[in-house]
């Protein structure tokens, strides 16, 4: 028989099995069957990169989804950057369990990075906050040989906190900000900012903020402290300034990288009422603003709230807010700063 019959005959034998394939899979299985295993298929899809249960951190494909892994789509929201990656994060799985927050950072070979440049006076600042910008703490771990960092922790409220790690590698011109998330089992009562807060109480203090965030631009804040409304001029120095300034963008608690006016102070040096810093807002947004600054040895934090402005138009201004979003401040010795305690918003 000659190839181009043989090939024609063929070609009517496929034809008749998938016929009687496709007859055969609509007899044994009925439509409404195949919608429904799609359907599941689809939320089974969804869910695998979904809720994790208490005190994990999520996986580096649930952190990475939505962007690329080698870098985050915004600042600090992502595990790995230009080769170092957090790792090993393990907290408590809930609240009022005692417990410790430990991680790692691995370096461009893979090795656990253990060579740190001092920033700020710490080779590691580790910031935790809530989802909605509550129960922030800014605390410093310790560094065993190994090169692991732990810290004594115990969580108060259950929800979903970013954890943030602030660091420069050794050698290394530029200082990062890597993040994971970690979910803290139990009932959560959400608080986000309702509105600029341009004015909060802290401890007894009054703490305020002015200038313009503008996306896209650095932009100049003035903290200013004040105590019965007299102004504050014994601030002390804390982290290498007289105050330090954490902003994360609400929503997706983007990481600011805010820096502070003037020279390192001398020690014994008091400052103060006024603190200024460089702030750079990536987009239009609302901004959760975080001060520390230390009085008689004791570190407060102050929270506040930005709307990024246009160029030449100022945000509207605030009322001090008396929310559960504004008025939850903190004071501490600096042994217990230090040791792990926390201050914390919220």
């Amino acid at each position: 028989m000659k190839a181009p019959v043989r090939l024609g005959l063929y070609g009517l034998v496929l034809v008749a099995v998938f016929a009687v394939a496709a007859f055969t899979a609509h007899a044994v299985v009925p439509e409404d069957t195949v919608r429904a295993w799609a359907e599941e298929s689809a939320e089974g899809g969804h869910a695998a990169g979904g809720e994790h249960t208490g005190g994990q951190a999520m996986t580096d494909d649930d952190a990475h989804a939505g962007h690329e892994a080698g870098g985050a789509a915004s600042p600090g929201l992502g595990l790995e950057q230009d080769g170092y990656r957090l790792t090993g994060v393990t907290a408590p799985a809930e609240t009022g369990e005692a417990g410790e927050l430990a991680l790692t950072v691995t370096g461009p070979d893979g090795g656990t990075v253990t060579d740190y440049e001092p920033e700020h006076e710490k080779e590691l600042h580790l910031i935790v906050v809530r989802s909605d910008g509550q129960h922030f703490r800014h605390v410093h771990p310790e560094r065993d040989e190994d090169g692991t960092w732990s810290i004594p922790w115990e969580w108060e409220a259950a929800g979903s906190y970013r954890v943030f790690t602030d660091f420069v590698p050794g050698g290394a011109e530029e200082g990062l900000t890597l993040s994971t998330t970690v979910q803290v089992a139990g009932d959560v009562a959400p608080a986000p900012a309702k509105g600029a807060v341009t004015e909060t109480e802290v401890d007894g203090y009054t703490v305020s903020v002015a200038g313009d965030l503008v996306a896209g631009e650095s932009s100049e804040l003035t903290m200013t402290v004040t105590r019965e409304g007299e102004p504050v001029t014994a601030l002390e120095p804390y982290l290498g300034a007289f105050g330090h300034l954490v902003a994360l963008r609400d929503g997706d608690l983007a990481y600011l990288h805010v820096h502070p006016h003037g020279d390192a102070p001398e020690p014994g040096e008091t400052s103060g009422p006024e603190i200024v810093f460089e702030a750079n807002a990536p987009t239009e947004g609302r901004y959760l603003l975080y001060l520390d600054f230390q009085v008689d040895g004791q570190v407060h934090t102050a929270p506040l709230v930005l709307d990024t402005a246009t160029a030449g138009e100022a945000p509207a201004k605030s009322t001090p807010a008396q929310d559960e979003t504004t008025q939850h401040g903190s004071t501490q010795d600096e042994t217990e700063h230090e040791e792990g305690s926390g201050h914390e918003h919220g």
